[in-house]
């Protein structure tokens, strides 16, 4: 009885974490796929307060139009820049390659440009 008892317990153990897994990665495969093994690989983005996946910003933006969805993008995307930028900062301090020391410079300079565009239309909108 007793070892009956603990066979189905460790079954429904396995089968409640077999069933959650599947639900979640069928959850997250359906919506971006392509995303998913950037998220694997980057794990969590921004580092500036939002840390959110990308999934989770795509979804943030839904059901916004007009300035709602113009703002939230604008500060979504400033942050997701930001945290390029960091990592980048962190390439050109770490890297052994001169050529990843290189794009880390290219870009910090794009991205910065962009922030620093965002942020004008931010002020300029009035956000």
């Amino acid at each position: 009885m007793k070892n009956q008892a603990l066979l189905y317990g460790v079954i429904g153990l396995l089968a409640g974490g077999f069933i959650t897994y599947l639900i979640t990665n069928n959850n997250t495969t359906a919506t971006a796929p392509h995303m998913n093994q950037m998220q694997e690989d980057q794990g969590m983005m921004g580092t500036h307060g939002m840390n959110m996946t990308m999934d989770d910003m795509t979804t943030a933006l839904q059901g916004k139009t007009g300035d709602a969805f113009d703002k939230a993008f604008i500060e979504m995307m400033i942050d997701h820049h930001q945290g390029a930028v960091d990592m980048a900062n962190q390439a050109k301090q770490n890297s052994k390659h001169t050529e990843i020391k290189q794009m880390a410079d290219d870009i910090i300079s794009a991205q910065t440009k962009e922030i620093n565009m965002m942020n004008e239309w931010y002020r300029t909108w009035g956000y």
